[in-house]
């Protein structure tokens, strides 16, 4: 390009320049010839190519062969940011070698309910693991020179009334929960496109939300490329294009463009707006204007490559009696269940890939074993046939060891709907049941896009997680099963035992105008472990076939300012016989009280790789967004002064490691005192707080002395007995109490705004 990205503008006419907003069809943007601006090509989707044989304008379309890569409810289990950066490789080289552009991934969502329909394309119920894995994702696919568009900004959550529900969500949950994930990729990765979400939040629609789009996503975070909406997710062109949606996809004729023409001749819209939203498009056309050279690759290669994945990701969620890894002789094996003869790879919609090729796990065990094989249940409906039931049962009661492979047909989960409950169908619920109850080693291996409800874990031995496992699913499973590979996969949501432990089952998905989103920031484990609620499987969790031990916990400094960053090192070794990974996982608990907060949050992770007797030093970073919860008072992230719990483990709920470090805060959050402020409220500011605990031992004195006068000799009440019978007491119940005069409050009140003012300018 010779001329510059201004030039053109200068020259295009308020026409093309319209033009450039709306896509071409479903897969291209539109060019302007006359100037030599060219047209670029998107495509679905996260976890494999899914574009057309023949060139197609339409949605419903027949697709290439591509390989289909484990999706990133598995591809998430793996902790692992350099596996996902590969993928995010062979996933851009791909895109390249098939004239694509940009790819419509990946998805950040978090898993507020297990019942999302989707739940299968976003990596977690965590912001901080979600973005990190994702983070890695975006630069990998990016560094073959092929955008990323990271999708769904934001709070899509589900899929009932997925284009038009709105999101009732607070400003703190909102930033540190499902706004957090993108802030992280953006910063992290800067993904050339982001893809704006149908659903509406607080009542607005995203795609008309100038906060999110401009002042956020653009002001705060630094954003440069450009958003492009969800497909026929415009509600009002004008107000989005005024917004900073840059992209309507896909075309959808010329009365999108004609919007914009008639909004800048009639005054209500700014043709320096669309001057804006065309050079931010532009900047990124160019960009993949490449040549000719088109890389080449290797589907077989990148096969064997989905399949490390799958193995590095497939948690291993109980071992009981080591009953895995699988003997590979002297034992009777009894194969049970349709899925491991048509496992269920991947999700629906268009996330669905018209796999290269697909490994069965029937297949795959048999270099292994000899295997008696028994298809147990119906996949295609939900009825139980007596046959095939009573002969996988007497298959499991003549066999040493019975696996059966079990799940959620594709009919369970796909886009463009929710799923009714957290149940595997009956049939296959019923089966374990009946197997279990004759035979004392079984396994499971499930095939499922998101958490199920499982009665039957405490009478089978051990239990394998493939998740959606990708088109290698059936030779990683068995190379687990026997030990080939030790799994190291870790729960990237939790497994609550039943649906209604799920914090947002009341409010789940709501009426069809609105869903409430009443449990705040608490969701996932943030929820269960602040209750301390039992669960299936925590958060993180996933076992070896060797063992790990902690030790040496150390920071670099004990005391720290909130500008400062930290770094935490603990020792890992294998301590077990063969060699396996473990992630480590780093939760920071806040002990100051100033908000209600989780009791632990995951800042940081790493997963290490060693041989049997090896150790490692594992290091961490920590800085104030590490401490930090989003404060509406100030609409800005803050830490602050106190104490915070630093906790090292191998999940959630298997902390092996901990130690206490101050925080001091260079932020006082403002606060109005007035005579009906607590001295609660009053104790937990920096601010007020060494004034009112003076006046709290003034009062303390009194009070006693008081007890004496009346006779109450020896019946002294602890200090901090009073202190806490005090607490929700407002400043004016002093004059009642203690006889000051108001006028005596007042000044008190004066002293301590005046500390909280001066305090806040620092």
């Amino acid at each position: 390009m010779n001329k510059t990205i201004q030039q053109l503008i200068r020259e295009m006419t308020l026409e093309e320049k319209a033009s450039l907003c709306s896509g071409k069809d479903f897969w291209n943007t539109k060019a302007v010839e006359r100037l030599g601006i060219p047209g670029i090509k998107v495509s679905d989707g996260p976890n494999g190519l899914r574009t057309p044989k023949i060139d197609s304008k339409d949605l419903g379309f027949e697709a290439k062969e591509a390989v289909s890569f484990p999706p990133a409810c598995l591809s998430a289990c793996s902790f692992d940011e350099k596996l996902l950066y590969a993928m995010g490789e062979r996933l851009g080289t791909q895109c390249r070698a098939e004239g694509v552009d940009v790819l419509l991934g990946p998805s950040a969502n978090m898993k507020r309910s297990p019942l999302c329909g989707r739940n299968f394309e976003y990596f977690s119920e965590d912001p901080y693991l979600g973005s990190r894995i994702a983070a890695a994702y975006v630069k990998g696919l990016q560094s073959r020179g092929v955008g990323a568009c990271v999708k769904h900004f934001t709070a899509n959550n589900q899929e009932y009334r997925r284009q038009t529900v709105s999101a009732e969500v607070s400003e703190r949950a909102l930033r540190e929960i499902y706004l957090a994930a993108f802030e992280g990729i953006v910063k992290e990765a800067q993904p050339d496109t982001m893809m704006c979400a149908y659903n509406r939040i607080n009542g607005e629609y995203v795609s008309e939300r100038h906060e999110i789009l401009a002042d956020i996503l653009r002001g705060e975070w630094g954003y440069e490329g450009f958003v492009m909406s969800d497909w026929s997710a415009v509600n009002d062109r004008v107000k989005a294009v005024a917004a900073g949606l840059d992209l309507a996809m896909p075309g959808e004729g010329p009365w999108q463009d004609q919007q914009i023409v008639e909004a800048v001749k009639n005054g209500t819209l700014d043709e320096s707006v669309v001057n804006t939203v065309v050079e931010r498009i532009l900047r990124i056309v160019f960009k993949y204007q490449q040549g000719n050279d088109v890389p080449s690759y290797n589907m077989d290669a990148d096969h064997a490559f989905a399949q490390k994945v799958a193995e590095e990701s497939m948690v291993l969620l109980k071992n009981d009696d080591h009953m895995l890894p699988l003997p590979k002789q002297g034992k009777k094996i009894a194969l049970i269940g349709a899925f491991a003869e048509s496992p269920r790879f991947q999700g629906g919609g268009s996330a669905s890939v018209n796999a290269h090729k697909v490994n069965i796990a029937l297949e795959a065990v048999k270099a292994y074993a000899d295997v008696s094989y028994s298809k147990g249940y119906l996949l295609e409906e939900d009825r139980i046939d007596t046959d095939l039931l009573e002969e996988a049962v007497k298959a499991a009661s003549e066999a040493d060891i019975a696996v059966i492979f079990a799940g959620l047909p594709d009919s369970f989960e796909s886009e463009g709907y929710d799923r009714a409950d957290m149940r595997m169908p009956d049939n296959q619920n019923i089966l374990i049941a009946q197997i279990a109850a004759v035979q004392e080693n079984t396994v499971v291996v499930l095939h499922n896009g998101s958490p199920v409800e499982m009665p039957w874990a405490d009478d089978v031995k051990a239990i394998l997680e493939s998740y959606l496992g990708g088109e290698a699913v059936g030779q990683a499973q068995a190379r687990i099963l026997f030990g080939d590979v030790n799994p190291s996969g870790k729960l990237a949501e939790s497994h609550p035992i039943k649906l209604s432990d799920n914090p947002s089952y009341l409010h789940f998905p709501g009426d069809g105008e609105s869903v409430e989103y009443a449990e705040g920031v608490f969701i996932g484990y943030r929820y269960y472990d602040s209750k301390d609620m039992a669960v299936r499987f925590p958060f993180g969790h996933g076992l070896s076939y060797t063992s790990f031990a902690y030790s040496n916990l150390r920071f670099s400094a004990d005391s720290i300012r909130d500008t400062d960053t930290v770094t935490v090192t603990c020792k890992v070794k294998n301590t077990g016989s063969v060699a396996g990974k473990e992630a480590v996982q780093l939760y920071v608990s806040d002990l100051t009280r100033v908000t209600d907060r989780p009791v632990k949050e995951l800042k940081g992770f790493c997963k290490v790789s060693l041989a049997p007797g090896e150790e490692t030093v594992v290091s961490f970073e920590l800085n104030k967004r590490s401490f930090a919860w989003f404060s509406p008072k100030v609409h800005d992230w803050y830490a602050a002064t106190g104490e915070y719990r630093v906790l090292i483990g191998s999940s959630s709920r298997d902390i092996r490691l901990e130690k206490t470090l101050h925080l001091e805060s260079s932020t006082v959050l403002p606060m109005k005192v007035t005579r009906n402020t607590t001295i609660n409220e009053l104790m937990l500011h920096p601010a007020t707080k060494p004034i009112i605990m003076g006046l709290l031992d003034q009062i303390v004195a009194y009070m006693n002395g008081m007890q004496k006068q009346d006779g109450g000799e020896g019946m002294e009440v602890p200090a901090e007995q009073l202190i806490r019978m005090l607490e929700s007491s407002p400043l004016r119940f002093f004059n009642t109490l203690m006889g000051m005069s108001m006028d005596q409050i007042d000044g008190m009140i004066a002293q301590m705004q005046m500390a909280v003012d001066t305090g806040s300018k620092k």
